[in-house]
């Protein structure tokens, strides 16, 4: 029996395909320059979140997650990745073809990301308080004083401990999870309608990142925000998602209601995921891992990109990539997918 379970979640809500999206992306392509050429690391992926629901995008690192979530803020690194394809639309509004200035202003009343790394995204010679009252008064018309009693409502709700007292703090005096939760009060502080959260418990102990996810789905439920929640971790997925996608080598293979990824894995890659888990009835033996490497996104192989992975591939595997079929909630890309066994 994995150590994962999966049930009903405090403020559940139906699938996201019963409600408008907030996020739309479609056929979304990037590319990579290096030195004279360049690869493609995102493969046409397709995503929705909609309004109060908890997409999570999971798979191994390298996958192209990340930027897959910057190209929606606009953030990915100029001159190394760009967007070759495909179409993000927030609301209805193409975020491709947005200027910079309009961009700027959408990230800041609608849209917020909280990244993997809080120590590099906070400025070491600024105050929590000082970085916190220059986000707010630079996108509300509020007073000093206003701007510092709206940090400490976000500080308060992101349950930082002695959260007044904190705004004098720099970054290195504070732990990683406390940091962590000055990150959520950063995105949250302007109540945007979608949240982005990168790993926002990468480098966390256990304990911390069980009150971190909590603390994110009472605040995502609280505002009826959309989010998208990255992470590589399983166990993450199973205790926050609404819906699943599952993304390997830039595509994504598999989308599901989380129940139903759970219970009836049908890519062969998210089977070996969840294969991979910790058996808490198993005192002993060694873990599943799937064999192989991620193919390296510069020499893809033919065909579908996890054949030289699986072990139910076929002679047409190798020879032509499957396209996402979607069959009402659910999505695949594989055409011999079998049933799911434990062992």
């Amino acid at each position: 029996m994995n150590a994962i379970a999966v049930g009903s979640r405090p403020g559940e809500v139906p699938s996201g395909h019963d409600r408008s999206p907030l996020l739309e992306i479609e056929d979304l392509r990037i590319s990579i320059a290096s030195d004279a050429s360049s690869f493609e690391v995102v493969k046409g992926v397709a995503l929705t979140v909609c309004e109060n629901e908890i997409v999570c995008l999971v798979g191994e690192s390298g996958c192209g997650k990340s930027m897959t979530a910057l190209s929606v803020m606009g953030l990915l690194p100029r001159g190394i990745a760009e967007v070759t394809g495909g179409r993000i639309a927030f609301e209805g509004q193409s975020l491709l073809s947005l200027q910079k200035r309009e961009l700027r202003r959408l990230r800041a009343d609608s849209i917020s990301m909280i990244f993997q790394d809080p120590i590099t995204s906070l400025d070491p010679v600024f105050t929590i308080g000082s970085v916190l009252e220059e986000v707010i008064r630079s996108h509300r018309d509020v007073s000093r004083t206003e701007a510092r009693e709206i940090a400490v409502r976000a500080l308060m709700e992101a349950e930082l401990p002695d959260a007044a007292d904190r705004l004098d703090s720099y970054p290195h005096q504070l732990s990683g999870g406390m940091r962590q939760r000055v990150m959520i009060a950063l995105a949250i502080a302007l109540d945007p309608k979608l949240l982005i959260a990168d790993e926002p418990t990468t480098a966390l102990d256990v304990t911390v990142q069980a009150q971190i996810l909590e603390n994110l789905r009472e605040r995502q439920r609280e505002r009826e925000m959309g989010m998208l929640l990255i992470t590589h971790d399983l166990a993450v997925v199973a205790s926050v998602a609404d819906r699943v996608a599952v993304m390997y080598a830039g595509e994504i293979v598999e989308e599901a209601p989380v129940d139903e990824l759970f219970s009836d894995p049908q890519h062969p890659y998210t089977q070996g995921l969840i294969r991979a888990l910790p058996d808490i009835s198993v005192s002993k033996g060694s873990l599943y891992s799937i064999p192989g490497r991620v193919p390296p996104p510069q020499v893809p192989p033919p065909g579908c990109l996890f054949a030289p992975r699986c072990e139910h591939a076929l002679d047409l595997c190798w020879e032509a990539s499957p396209e996402l079929s979607r069959d009402g909630a659910k999505s695949l890309r594989c055409i011999n997918a079998q049933p799911f066994e434990i062992g």
